[in-house]
Parts: C-alpha cells; sequence; structure tokens
C-alpha cells in the first residue's frame, strides 16, 4: 500500500491557518477577562509568528521568483504580517481584564482572518500555478524541517542562549521571531 504523501508547502501553511483559527474558536469561548483568554493569546501569537516566519522564509521566495506582480504580492504580505504583529505586541503587555485587551483580541482575528483569506483565496493559488508540484513537496519538507519548539530542551534551560531568550527584555513575538530564524543563537554568540 502507497505511503500518504507529506502536505507541500501550500498544505502546510494552510493547516497553520487552521491551527489559528482553532485558537480563535478557543479565545471567543473563553470567558472574557479569564486568565485562559490570555494564555490562548500567547498561543495565538506563538502559532502566528511560526506561520509568519514560514511564509517569509519558502512561501514569499517563491512568490519573488515565479508569480506575476510578485513585488506587489510579496511586499503587501509583509506589511500584514507587520501589522498582525504590531496588534500581538501592545495584546503583549496587557492583562486579559484590561478594558484594551478585547477591542485589541478582536483586531487581531479581523486582521489574520483577512490575511488568511487574501493568501488562501488569491495567492496560494497562483503559487500552484507558477510551481511545479515537486518544487511544493520540497517546500513543504523544508517547512516541517523548520519547525523548532517554542520552549528550550528541559537540559539546556539553564543555558546562557536559553536563559536570555527567556529572560526579560524583547517581547515574546520578537523572541519567538528570533528563536525561528536563527537570530537568537548568532546574538548569543555574538553577545
Amino acid at each position: 500500500m502507497p505511503q500518504p504523501q507529506e502536505p507541500d508547502l501550500i498544505g502546510e501553511l494552510s493547516a497553520g491557518h487552521r491551527r489559528v483559527h482553532r485558537l480563535f474558536d478557543a479565545l471567543r469561548a473563553a470567558a472574557p477577562g479569564s486568565a485562559e483568554r490570555g494564555e490562548l493569546a500567547d498561543e495565538v501569537a506563538v502559532a502566528f509568528v511560526r506561520h509568519a516566519v514560514a511564509v517569509q522564509e519558502h512561501l514569499y521566495p517563491v512568490v519573488r521568483d515565479r508569480v506575476a506582480g510578485r513585488a506587489a504580492w510579496a511586499e503587501r504580505g509583509v506589511a500584514a504580517h507587520r501589522e498582525v504583529q504590531r496588534v500581538l505586541r501592545e495584546l503583549e503587555g496587557l492583562a486579559p481584564a484590561d478594558p484594551r485587551f478585547t477591542p485589541l483580541l478582536v483586531a487581531l482575528i479581523d486582521r489574520v482572518t483577512d490575511d488568511f483569506l487574501d493568501e488562501e483565496q488569491r495567492l496560494f493559488p497562483r503559487v500552484q500555478a507558477a510551481c511545479p508540484p515537486e518544487t511544493l513537496r520540497e517546500l513543504g519538507a523544508a517547512v516541517r524541517r523548520s519547525r523548532l519548539p517554542t520552549r528550550p530542551h528541559p537540559e539546556l534551560a539553564g543555558s546562557a542562549p536559553a536563559a536570555r531568550l527567556l529572560a526579560p527584555g524583547a517581547g515574546l513575538v520578537d523572541r519567538l521571531r528570533d528563536v525561528l530564524t536563527g537570530r537568537a543563537w548568532s546574538r548569543w554568540r555574538a553577545g
């Protein structure tokens, strides 16, 4: 019996969208002002930043190389991700009971939903039309390989790089982006 094929790039990114949407459903169901809502907002931040890194490292290079109107597509996506990350940073410093928390959460859900819809309905079909299936499968595998745990291994928790990543200072969104792109380790080695 043949082995089921692993998802290609579009499948991996679409699965990331579904993960974030499930978290949004849980956020909507959580009691306003509850600690659960704050924890779920942090999970959304992690899931979105993982998605944004995968898009920037694996999708946008293909868009820039192969898709008609490539510069506009890539720039629009980068701007959308930048706006979502701005909202995530604002949310990060707020307690779930803060009166600004829920309006920011609604803005976050709206912006992410619009971004994902644009990717799924307009960009992904263009990428699929411009790339051979084998290229998309290779990029899907690259996305899977690039996933890192969001926490350091227990044996590394006291090490200098892990301690710096978990220390106060840069916010969750920035620290996570650094970890996922490898900048955290190069900063540790340099500093």
